[in-house]
């Protein structure tokens, strides 16, 4: 039989060759999105720049399904990005991401339609009457949304609507419409895609307390008023030893409402650099509290960071002297945190 010994021996070298540079690579075990998965989550994901994909350590981290099963544009289909003049519509830069996503298999979530910051002048000078401006924000959440009809599996209609005491924040919106540009927006997404979730989207509700029962409320009474609202995005722009301790409690009392949750805009920051070892260890903690949280509440349906390298992290531009807040270091080495994300979705629950 050394004919039949000689094709084994030549089908072995060639599946061997077939599986260069490796099976792992090929057919990876493990990632952050296969622990999310495997926890019966839609999704572990990543907010990301395209300008930051011609590093190819970034891109090519990035685009492994094993680690992230969906993306959010972290700053190209905002309204300074997509409506620059006053009815002039751009999408080829949030075009890019969501192409990447079509061609990457992974989910994407829309951000944002309605928010206070990083407007284009013509609205912030602008003197519009509450019925134009009415116009304006139901044109554009329309326009915005039904661009990527069929392809988003989210939007974030409304960031940041209130302050931490729980009052609605003062800005071009709210001090002319007061709280009807919500519904506006929320119907123009519906009516412009019937199939996304709608989501409102907000920091510092991570636990309990006056800003987090403002927006039960608003959900609450949105949910009377038969206005659409699917989700609520649970920011999580967290501080290293001080995650709350009501956080799984919150996301219980979310959900009760009659909405999913979603833990949107991830990172633990740690307030003073260099982190100690003790630091480093309460930060991988901390991912691991966060993520179990999530996975403890059945409508918790994923978990996206804001970036996963330190090298593109917003905190250090935002908040000097802050830092080292994602799961991977500038280097692209996986920190602790990491392996506290796969722990948090491994957490089992009774």
């Amino acid at each position: 039989m050394p004919a039949l010994r000689s094709l084994l021996a030549v089908t072995a070298l060639a599946c061997g060759a077939l599986a260069t540079p490796s099976a792992s690579l090929l057919f990876p075990t493990s990632g952050l999105n296969l622990a999310a998965k495997s926890a019966k989550k839609l999704y572990f994901g990543t907010a990301t720049n395209s300008e930051q994909w011609n590093d190819t350590k970034y891109y090519n981290i990035l685009k492994n399904n094993a680690e992230f099963g969906q993306v959010t544009p972290a700053n190209v289909m905002k309204w300074f990005a997509t409506e620059p003049e006053e009815g002039v519509f751009t999408f080829q830069d949030a075009d890019i991401i969501a192409d990447f996503t079509k061609k990457t298999g992974k989910l994407l979530r829309g951000h944002n339609c309605v928010w206070y910051n990083q407007l284009p002048d013509w609205l912030t000078t602008g003197t519009f009457t509450a019925p134009e401006l009415a116009f304006i924000v139901s044109r554009h959440c329309y326009n915005l949304v039904n661009h990527y009809k069929g392809h988003v599996y989210s939007w974030d209609v409304i960031n940041e609507a209130f302050n931490d005491d729980g009052t609605f924040r003062e800005d071009v919106f709210y001090n002319t419409l007061n709280t009807s540009y919500i519904p506006l927006a929320l119907y123009a997404a519906r009516a412009a895609d019937p199939n996304a979730k709608l989501y409102i989207n907000d920091y510092n509700i991570e636990g309990t307390g006056a800003k987090s029962t403002a927006l039960k409320n608003l959900v609450k009474s949105l949910k009377a008023d038969g206005v659409p609202i699917d989700g609520v995005g649970i920011q999580s722009h967290l501080i290293v030893g001080e995650v709350p301790s009501t956080f799984q409690q919150n996301l219980e009392e979310f959900v009760a409402l009659g909405v999913e949750v979603a833990i949107t805009e991830l990172d633990i920051r740690f307030e003073s650099l260099p982190p100690n070892a003790t630091g480093i260890a309460q930060q991988k903690k901390d991912y691991e509290t966060v993520v179990a949280a999530c996975n403890a509440v059945e409508k918790c349906v994923g978990v996206t960071v804001w970036d996963f390298t330190d090298k593109y992290s917003w905190i250090p531009s935002t908040f000097p002297g802050q830092g080292d807040a994602c799961p991977w270091d500038e280097n692209y080495v996986k920190k602790p945190a990491y392996e506290g994300i796969i722990e948090g979705f491994q957490t089992k629950h009774h």
